[in-house]
């Protein structure tokens, strides 16, 4: 959610931030409907002072047994005027809240101008491709010939966009997640959390996903969905919250199954698993004083990236333009790992400061010199286990069909070396 103060002080500044996330301007709706809220408000604030010294007054007569039937008549015509105004509030309140609700989050400044992917600039990189002295297969080949991945299984008990895993690379898969999990645990600081895949609209409303987004949802009924991120029940455990300012920074990980209707991905990744229904992934939330939360961003993509480094798996970091960015992120990192058989990269982490737009959504505070302000969350995949197990296949497959296990991973592997 935005700061109407911001707005109302840099109205121009904000229509052209929108421009850059590619909305209209609207300030001048917003603060034309905020004029009429607060002038709304002003009346009425005027208007209850009005209505409590009559009160007083017919009070004194009635004590005094003298006639109050003026002061009783202009009370009832006020108690009209004061329900009619709260309507007015609510209607404009709603109207505004409405706008504000589906606007994104504006561009930090070192975010660069973009329409599309394409406009995204590289960061950085890590490591090396890999040499293979044979053409290397894409990793749903090398899954379906070990007899391993199943999408037709998928497909009877699913439809599209479903996997089946078994025996080793089932094997390799839970390896990956408790990797992940003890890395940012014991090294890079996080608290790890068990969490509800169900949550409640607030909760959705809080980090984004709507009242805009629904369509990539997929629902559960009685006012629950399931989530698509654990960024979503992670980032929630602040809502409605004032936090003590020793309590920060909070940095908090899970390891959950996320789901996702991908509405706007028809006909995209239609073999393997890289667009998925139902996924996993490790989830890295933090939540910071706003001073430090543009320095805690590149810790979050350092922490992310040491699980490639572990993995020594070749990436390269893109710094998203204003175009392809997430709805609620200011700023964001996508790590980019190299897939040798599709002989491509493929995102495998964002990484996103959300600034205070989140916790304005969620009222998530804390308390600083008697004042309560926004705290800053940020969010990052670190990592999506689907894609890392892809990429691990493609970047360790042998000319056998077989695959090595990287070395971070055998001790989860029995301390075995290769898959089969």
């Amino acid at each position: 959610m935005h700061n109407l103060i911001y707005i109302r002080e840099n109205p121009t500044e904000f229509d052209n931030a929108m421009k850059l996330r590619g909305e209209k301007s609207l300030s001048s709706k917003i603060l034309e409907l905020d004029k009429i809220k607060r002038e709304t408000q002003t009346v009425l604030q005027n208007l209850l002072s009005d209505r409590n010294k009559l009160s007083k007054e017919i009070g004194s007569l009635k004590s005094k047994k003298l006639d109050a039937n003026i002061q009783i008549k202009k009370v009832e015509d006020i108690k009209s005027k004061i329900n009619s105004l709260k309507e007015l509030e609510e209607i404009k309140d709603n109207e505004l809240n409405t706008i504000l609700s589906r606007l994104p989050n504006i561009p930090h400044k070192s975010v660069p101008f973009g329409k599309n992917e394409n406009d995204n600039i590289k960061y950085r990189e890590w490591g090396n491709k890999p040499d293979f002295s044979f053409k290397p297969k894409v990793h749903y080949e090398i899954g379906e010939n070990l007899g391993l991945i199943n999408f037709e299984l998928a497909s009877k008990l699913s439809g599209s966009r479903f996997v089946v895993l078994k025996k080793q690379i089932s094997k390799l898969e839970r390896a990956i997640s408790n990797f992940m999990l003890d890395k940012h645990t014991e090294e890079n600081g996080y608290i790890e959390y068990s969490l509800p895949f169900l949550v409640k609209n607030e909760s959705l409303y809080g980090t984004g996903q709507l009242p805009k987004f629904g369509e990539d949802l997929f629902t559960a009924g009685d006012d629950h969905w399931l989530i698509p991120t654990a960024e979503v029940p992670l980032t929630n455990l602040v809502r409605n919250e004032i936090l003590n300012i020793n309590q920060l920074p909070i940095r908090s990980t899970s390891y959950t199954p996320c789901f996702r209707s991908e509405a706007g991905a028809a006909g995209k990744d239609t073999r393997g698993m890289l667009r998925q229904h139902q996924f996993t992934k490790v989830e890295l939330v933090s939540v910071v004083e706003p001073q430090y939360s543009d320095q805690e961003l590149e810790r979050m993509l350092e922490c992310a990236e040491s699980i490639l480094k572990d993995l020594n798996i070749h990436y390269r970091v893109m710094t998203l333009c204003s175009g392809d960015m997430g709805f609620s992120a200011k700023k964001t990192y996508d790590i980019e790992v190299w897939l040798p058989g599709e002989n491509t990269y493929r995102e495998i982490s964002s990484c996103s400061n959300c600034g205070d737009f989140q916790s304005r959504r969620m009222n998530a505070r804390y308390k600083t010199d008697n004042k309560n302000l926004f705290v800053h969350t940020l969010n990052g995949s670190g990592l999506a286990v689907g894609r890392t197990l892809i990429a691990i296949l493609e970047n360790y497959q042998m000319n056998d069909g077989n695959v090595e296990i990287p070395k971070v991973l055998q001790k989860y592997y029995n301390n075995k070396n290769t898959l089969l």
